[in-house]
């Protein structure tokens, strides 16, 4: 490679990094409910990573799904072992965009994410309204959604479907800081 091609290809580097705003959420919250007459479920999973690219407004999470808390042992191990099947499917992530986000705005704003769930191997496409807020140098997402047990081809025994909702309401709030890489 010449040293024209060499000097050329590094200052497009340089100028692709200087211009790539990226934030990241190392430890974010994501908590569900599924309400039903037998027994409400709750848990919640503090191990959320996401990252944001201001500039093009690009949004990726991912998150440990046996990273979840219940408040009772035997939840977690039916959750971890026959719904999610956590040794088989890990993880679980969204991307997606932040529609109509103006990321220099210094006020809160309530913008629609659209993009795609990925669960058990199974996507669904959603639209979640989410609020925006600065905080110093921090960039907080928060919002709450619904989803659909069977959308990720989850396996209830007849004799427990009683027990478990059909819909379930997830929540979620990510702080976000700059991202520096090293």
């Amino acid at each position: 490679m010449s040293r024209t091609a060499l000097l050329f290809l590094m200052g497009m580097l340089i100028y692709q990094a200087a211009h790539t705003q990226k934030i990241i959420g190392r430890q974010g919250q994501v908590s569900f409910f599924s309400y039903t007459s037998v027994e409400n479920i709750k848990a919640r999973n503090n191990q959320v990573s996401s990252i944001i690219d201001l500039n093009s407004s690009d949004i990726a999470v991912s998150m440990l799904m046996n990273a979840f808390v219940f408040e009772k042992a035997l939840m977690r191990e039916h959750f971890n072992e026959s719904y999610i099947e956590t040794d088989i499917y890990p993880k679980a992530s969204f991307v997606g965009k932040i529609m109509d986000f103006e990321p220099n705005q210094n006020t809160s704003q309530v913008k629609i994410i659209k993009g795609t769930f990925t669960m058990r191997g199974m996507s669904e496409e959603l639209e979640i309204k989410t609020k925006i807020e600065p905080q110093g140098n921090l960039l907080v997402l928060s919002g709450s959604f619904e989803t659909k047990v069977e959308a990720y081809d989850i396996n209830i025994p007849p004799l427990l479907a009683g027990n478990i909702a059909k819909t379930i309401t997830v929540d979620f709030i990510i702080e976000h800081e700059p991202y520096v890489e090293n």
